[in-house]
């Protein structure tokens, strides 16, 4: 067998459980099943054992999970377990998300509304680059990697390769940047922009923070250049570079002209059908709005809502399905997909990918309907899950609680019951919601345990029905008044708060800026804390998907990572769920009792170094900030005057040229350099007041 090119960085080898479930689920994929599901509980490393078998397969992998604050966590744990290979973060670059809808009971029409984070869309070219461009890739996605995304054909085909020595005018060079979708500035760049500067022209890639620099002479290249795009310090010579388009939708000019045709003649055909069935006002509306977009198409390339007519430039046929980013990964020789796909809590992904494509139909039909979009619309969508089991090759579903379908679907469950650490599932408590004599209620009594837990120096954790609650108990805990001079630091989480301020509420909740989290469902699944050593669940007896046997499994099994875990479940009546959910803890915990005995273990606390996506995500302002304030302490120690007056001079040349970014980064950097070493532009001790840039 080949050398893995997936080199597995730990100090510690597999423990536990972990060796049979590698053994079972390698030998499964070496007998060609497509289906596995690793039944491992909370706390038992399924991560390290999906990565020693993604190493041992030797093959891309695809690690799907279910939201976006679990993908950056799995991508972070990849990370640090495969530091020399490519590992990339790809979910939906919506920080908002408002769907184009009709309600006809109201005759209300919503426009579509959306705020795209940068640095995910970035990411996300990262990540269909390095499919493109290596071997060696891990991609961990949220369900949205389903959705259309462009032909990975079309993709490629464009990508721009420059040489030293090509003939190639930089009038020629701005045609074809433009043409992949990259935007002209005459202001500090950003991912997708470039801007010629005399005999030179400077770009920024979509999928990294660096600038090239493409010099000329005599009308070819003579220098490539690779520079950091704050410092301008030089980081390497190229002989050649690729440069990617700036967006996933690419399509030529012919196949854009065929586009226009094929809208035309829809257009004309579907105007017929409305005017037959009398549906006068339907046709009317909806030979506006395509004429509309037509003429911006023709005009500029461009519309709003350009992706409900991807069909006809993507070339497909009526219904057939849109390209996805399984179609960036690769195929054998026989045109069979050719990688690894992992299923994180499946019990939860599962129906997500099963249930995706019938929400957006139902949407896009009513649209549709009323003669807001043409038929074609509909071909803007997530795959179906036929579609979607179709594109990919072996399947692995991981789960602490499988659901119907994994058990139904697999060729082999391997258990993975036994945690490595010793750990033990926590004890489970049962108290009750309502108010009684010489009990104050579930929450004043779990505030009470809480306070006895954060003593400790651990972390708190509630979870309760809806977002509301989650945000009434969080204010209810901040305002209590302070008990031996301290105040319960409480922090609420749920699906409203935008992706990177949820993987920073997670990181600082760890870190210990809040002693309690109040979540609603984000907090069950996968989430690694190993500093909570309390839950409550709150009316633990309100039967539903909240309270259901998987949920409360799940939440009980995030207090499983901490030697002192407890879980208190308030309920006045013991549901089947609870009764279930407790039966499988107290088995999974009789299993690690008698391991713990037989081998003389005494469990102790995970300790894990906290880190998060966000590092990467973190404010490029920031790190520019912090790269200027290095390079110039030897001169803010030797002759501040000096430095000051040269920062004030580059300052204000950078205002004169619009160039704000610039600007602003030089005065923070100012103001962190007179913070460090008190001195103000006059060499004086002292502060100098902030202008406004």
């Amino acid at each position: 067998m080949s050398e893995s090119m997936f080199k597995l960085a730990t100090p510690f080898p597999p423990a536990g459980d972990q060796p049979k479930a590698i053994s079972g689920l390698n030998e499964g994929l070496k007998k060609g099943f497509k289906r596995q599901t690793l039944l491992g509980v909370t706390g038992s490393g399924k991560t390290f054992t999906m990565a020693n078998v993604i190493k041992n397969y030797n093959k891309p992998t695809l690690v799907i999970a279910h939201n976006k604050t679990l993908a950056a966590q799995l991508a972070q744990e990849y990370r640090e377990f495969f530091p020399n290979n490519a590992v990339h973060y790809f979910v939906s670059y919506y920080d908002y998300y408002q769907p184009e809808a009709y309600m006809p009971a109201t005759d209300t029409y919503i426009e579509k509304e959306a705020m795209i984070n940068e640095e995910i869309e970035r990411l996300r070219h990262a990540s269909t680059q390095a499919l493109l461009t290596r071997k060696d890739v891990i991609i961990v996605a949220s369900v949205s990697c389903i959705y259309g995304l462009g032909s990975p054909e079309e993709y490629q085909k464009v990508n721009l390769k420059l040489s030293v020595g090509m003939e190639l005018s930089r009038a020629e060079l701005i045609r074809k940047l433009i043409d992949i979708h990259f935007e002209r500035t005459n202001a500090d760049l950003k991912s997708g922009n470039f801007r010629a500067l005399g005999n030179m022209l400077e770009v920024m890639p979509v999928n990294e923070k660096t600038v090239y620099r493409i010099e000329y002479e005599g009308g070819m290249i003579s220098h490539i250049v690779e520079l950091d795009p704050v410092s301008r310090s030089v980081r390497n010579d190229h002989k050649d570079i690729f440069i990617f388009p700036a967006k996933h939708f690419i399509s030529s000019d012919e196949q854009s002209e065929k586009a226009v045709k094929t809208i035309q003649a829809e257009l004309a055909d579907r105007l017929k059908v409305l005017e037959k069935a009398g549906k006068n006002l339907e046709a009317e509306r909806l030979k506006r709005r395509v004429k509309y977009d037509l003429s911006m198409i023709k005009e500029i390339g461009y519309t709003n809502g350009i992706e409900n007519y991807s069909r006809h430039f993507s070339g497909k046929m009526p219904g057939e399905a849109p390209d996805s980013l399984l179609a960036y990964f690769p195929k054998d020789k026989n045109g069979k997909p050719d990688f690894l796909t992992v299923v994180d809590e499946s019990h939860v992904t599962i129906p997500q990918l099963n249930g995706m494509f019938a929400g957006d139909a139902s949407r896009k039909e009513t649209l549709v309907e009323h003669g807001f979009r043409l038929p074609s619309a509909k071909d803007n969508r997530p795959l179906k899950f036929d579609e979607f089991l179709a594109r990919i090759g072996p399947m692995i579903y991981t789960s602490a609680t499988p659901g119907k379908y994994e058990a139904a679907n697999s060729e082999q469950v391997v258990e993975q019951v036994i945690r490595p650490t010793g750990l033990i599932d926590p004890v489970v408590d049962i108290r009750p919601i309502r108010e009684s004599k010489g009990y104050k209620g579930q929450i004043f009594d779990f505030i009470e345990e809480a306070e006895k837990t954060i003593k400790i120096g651990d972390r708190v954790i509630a979870t309760t029905l809806t977002k509301k609650m989650a945000e009434d108990l969080t204010d209810f805990i901040k305002d209590l008044p302070a008990q031996a001079g301290k105040k319960i630091k409480a922090a609420y989480l749920h699906s409203d708060i935008k992706t990177i301020e949820r993987i920073t509420i997670l990181t600082d909740f760890r870190k210990g800026k809040y002693d309690i989290l109040v979540g609603v469902n984000l907090l069950r699944e996968g989430l690694d804390l190993p500093e909570v050593s309390l839950i409550g669940i709150l009316d633990a007896d309100k039967e539903g998907f909240l309270r259901s046997e998987t949920s409360l499994i799940q939440t009980i099994g995030r207090a499983a990572r901490n030697s002192a875990g407890r879980v208190i479940l308030y309920a006045d009546n013991m549901t089947g769920s609870m009764s279930n959910a407790i039966r499988e803890t107290d088995r999974r915990r009789a299993i690690q009792v008698a391991y713990n005995t037989k081998h003389g273990i005494t469990p102790q606390t995970i300790k894990k170094a906290i880190h998060d996506i966000t590092d990467q995500l973190r404010s490029e302002h920031d790190k520019a900030v912090y790269e200027l304030v290095k390079l110039d302490e030897d001169l803010a120690k030797s002759n501040p005057k000096l430095l000051m007056k040269q920062k004030e001079e580059a300052m204000a040349q950078a205002v004169q040229a619009l160039d704000f970014e610039t600007a602003a980064l030089i005065r923070d950097e100012l103001f962190k350099l007179e913070e460090k070493y008190g001195v103000d532009v006059t060499g004086k001790k002292g502060k100098r007041k902030k202008k406004v840039v």
